[in-house]
């Protein structure tokens, strides 16, 4: 494996956004670089918060983490110089490593960390309302640039160039890309659906879309 490594360390609270001639609304989305060693806790990072904790943080969505290597192929599609890393409202950017490369179960050594892939995000409206883009979080889905999820196995601080060290890779058939596939192209794959509930280490939320989408059909 290459040398993968945490290359900036991102946190925020919630705030309200917008308000004038638009509406406000409240999101943690917005993130600034940490620096030095920052805590890293079984529910997320010191510092970090969510608005909605009913879709997004909980022990299987501590950690959002995002490829580098998107920021260039955004800016030129979006056009915008400035989606940089903390645009899409994540914690961890990770170098030389995206959803092909991701794995489902996939632990890693994050510095005193130890954290576990849970998931494929799901992006929600918000990224698209921050950057006034209609169809981002559509983009999103359909690129499969939507970045991935840790649990937290060992607390412990985590710090911006740490080396990321995997530890163990025990369902290397489940790559982030494949279950966003199977999650957003492949609705009527019951059995696919099936497979992929049956995962040990999927998050709960997953096991329960799919698991539901395997046994009624497309959801």
């Amino acid at each position: 494996m290459e040398d993968v490594r945490l290359v900036s360390i991102l946190t925020g609270k919630p705030r309200d956004l917008g308000g004038g001639s638009t509406p406000t609304w409240r999101s943690g989305i917005c993130k600034e670089p940490a620096d030095g060693p920052v805590w890293l806790g079984k529910t997320g990072l010191a510092g970090d918060g969510q608005a909605d904790l009913k879709h997004h943080g909980g022990p299987d969505k501590a950690v959002l983490a995002y490829a580098e290597a998107h920021y260039p192929l955004w800016r030129k599609e979006l056009d915008l110089s400035h989606f940089t890393p903390g645009a899409t409202g994540e914690n961890f950017v990770i170098s030389r490593q995206t959803e092909e490369a991701v794995c489902i179960g996939d632990t890693y050594r994050i510095g005193k960390a130890v954290v576990q892939v849970s998931q494929p995000r799901q992006p929600c409206w918000k990224p698209a309302r921050r950057w006034n883009i209609r169809d981002l979080t559509l983009r999103m889905q359909n690129t499969g640039r939507t970045g991935w999820y840790y649990r937290v196995l060992e607390e412990g601080y985590v710090e911006a160039g740490t080396e990321v060290i995997l530890l163990d890779r025990p369902y290397p058939q489940w790559t982030i890309s494949r279950c966003n596939e199977i999650m957003y192209h492949r609705r009527e794959d019951r059995e696919s659906a099936a497979q992929l509930a049956a995962c040990p280490l999927l998050s709960e939320s997953w096991v329960r879309t799919l698991s539901k989408r395997a046994e009624e059909g497309s959801r």
